[in-house]
């Protein structure tokens, strides 16, 4: 398990000094394409899409960064996939975010691949919605990608091909009553993706995206859903769902993977659906 401690410098040959205080090194770029011998960081990385994310890089021969708030959850990720290093942290603690790419750093000396995964789901019709409850759903779904992508600028650049994969829903570019603030965070991600895709290419980033749809996570558990309340909400997406079936982690993991490969150098600004149709039904 890497620490967080940004404060030793890395030493290098050839290196570029970021904000975080660690070193890149520039000078052990992998050779050819493939995503194996590149840094991945990948936050949310204890379950769903985040775990599936994690260990689909790194069987893919990259080093992976896990980034979690339970240590419990990351380690399970990691059992049995080396090349993945579990980091315990809350990303919306103030300062958190160059913590973390501080570590990515200290850990493999490059970032190549950010991919901001992590979220949360607090329901609630407008009349419902608090302070308690949208501080928290913004500074996970949105302010936390932001900071992240923002720390992580100088050790993406210094790649020469660094990537950014923010991870969305299929909801945001649809109604959804009663989840309007997820959805809303979401969308306002997207449009991030769009923006910081034209601002960043000229520094050799990649910002693409995926907007997953019915996946098969414990999204619902983590909202405190009773079993009842989780079957109604299945029976809901499957009815709106043309291919008629939920999602799996793994799905929206290979289509991250394809996104964030050398391969893909062409494509930014791009939010992918895997939804199984439901977006454009």
């Amino acid at each position: 398990m890497c620490g967080v401690n940004t404060d030793t410098q890395t030493d290098t040959q050839i290196g570029t000094q970021t904000d975080t205080g660690t070193d890149v090194h520039t000078d052990a770029a992998p050779r050819g394409g493939g995503i194996a011998g590149r840094t991945v960081l990948v936050t949310g990385a204890g379950t769903g899409i985040g775990r599936a994310t994690a260990r689909v890089f790194a069987a893919e021969g990259a080093n992976v960064i896990a980034v979690g708030r339970r240590p419990g959850p990351l380690e399970e990720t990691a059992q049995g996939h080396p090349g993945i290093t579990p980091l315990p942290a809350d990303i919306t603690a103030r300062g958190a975010p160059e913590r973390v790419v501080g570590a990515a750093l200290e850990e493999h000396g490059r970032l190549d691949v950010l991919v901001n995964n992590a979220g949360i789901v607090l329901g609630g019709s407008l009349e419902t919605l608090r302070e308690d409850v949208i501080g928290p759903l913004l500074a996970t779904d949105l302010v936390a990608p932001v900071l992240l992508a923002r720390a992580a600028l100088p050790a993406l650049e210094a790649t020469g091909g660094g990537v950014v994969v923010n991870v969305g829903t299929a909801v945001g570019q649809r109604a959804w009553p009663d989840n309007s603030l997820y959805a809303a965070a979401k969308a306002a991600l997207d449009s991030l993706t769009r923006s910081w895709a034209v601002e960043l290419a000229p520094r050799g980033i990649r910002v693409v995206a995926v907007a997953p749809g019915a996946i098969d996570t414990p999204i619902g558990e983590h909202r405190g859903l009773t079993p009842r309340q989780r079957a109604e909400v299945r029976a809901w997406q499957l009815a709106h769902t043309p291919l008629g079936r939920i999602g799996r982690p793994e799905e929206v993991a290979w289509v991250i993977l394809r996104l964030a490969a050398p391969e893909a150098s062409f494509v930014t600004g791009v939010v992918v659906p895997v939804d199984g149709g439901a977006v454009v039904a």
